[in-house]
């Protein structure tokens, strides 16, 4: 069902759903992705805070309210907390909200959705180690094969997801090795390659430019940011979020381009 057939007060009821699932969704993500940087493979037991150790609370864990309530601090020891928090929990919201907004109550859109927590994870994890675990590419992998008997031609979404997958691998795979020769170190890791090659299968041919023209603008903008900062450079926060954003709104975007040369 989409979006706009639904009377206006159950449609302000689902975008307000999706955005507090959003929220929730990227404070766990945001836990786990920590716990993952610390070596522990799923977050067990209670949260506490990373400077005093002391367990936070419900109260604590509000994701947005509670850190703008306390003003970005810890409410027992008052030790600074990073604003990656509620960044992540507003970024995560905005995605499930677009979600919901733009594809309503389909499968589609439950794909996109389940999308966006190993999208997240990589994201989150690369930021911290500049490398991207294997883990949540096969769960995107495997996402890419349960909802493909639901597509209207799975056969044909199939093969051009490999065809997609295995071209972008390779022609990427083919430059960083050039780019290796001529800068003299690694310019483009082995995960990033293989994070390319998933999402492609969710872009298809046509939308795997796209993604790679909005990660590049993206990723220029993350290394401006990082530079300025002293911090080297993750290319697959930049990659996960082109990606989704592909899968999101490339098709109305190609749509739209193509239609300027008729």
């Amino acid at each position: 069902m989409s979006f706009r057939a639904l009377p206006p007060a159950l449609a302000a009821y689902f975008a307000l759903l999706c955005a507090l699932t959003g929220a929730c969704l990227g404070s766990f993500i945001n836990c786990w992705a920590l716990r993952c940087v610390s070596g522990q493979r799923f977050p067990r037991g209670r949260s506490r805070c990373p400077r005093c150790g002391h367990t936070l609370g419900v109260f604590d864990l509000i994701p947005l309210v509670s850190w703008l309530c306390l003003r970005g601090r810890c409410r027992y020891c008052g030790g600074p907390v990073s604003p990656r928090y509620p960044v992540t929990e507003a970024l995560s919201a905005l995605a499930l909200l677009a979600v919901g907004v733009t594809r309503g109550l389909t499968l589609r859109a439950l794909e996109l959705a389940l999308m966006l927590p190993p999208l997240l994870l990589l994201a989150l994890v690369d930021w911290d180690t500049m490398e991207l675990p294997n883990g949540p590419m096969l769960l995107l992998a495997g996402l890419f094969l349960l909802f493909l008997p639901a597509h209207p031609a799975p056969l044909t979404r199939l093969w051009q997801g490999a065809a997609a997958g295995a071209a972008v691998f390779a022609l990427m795979l083919a430059l960083s090795l050039v780019m290796d020769k001529l800068l003299g170190r690694e310019s483009l890791g082995g995960g990033d390659l293989k994070l390319m090659a998933v999402l492609a299968l969710f872009t298809g041919p046509a939308g795997v430019v796209l993604m790679l023209l909005a990660a590049s603008v993206l990723g220029l903008c993350t290394m401006a940011l990082l530079r300025a900062r002293g911090r080297a450079f993750p290319f697959g926060p930049a990659l996960c979020a082109a990606g989704f954003l592909t899968a999101l709104w490339g098709q109305p975007v190609l749509s739209w381009y193509l239609s300027l040369f008729r």
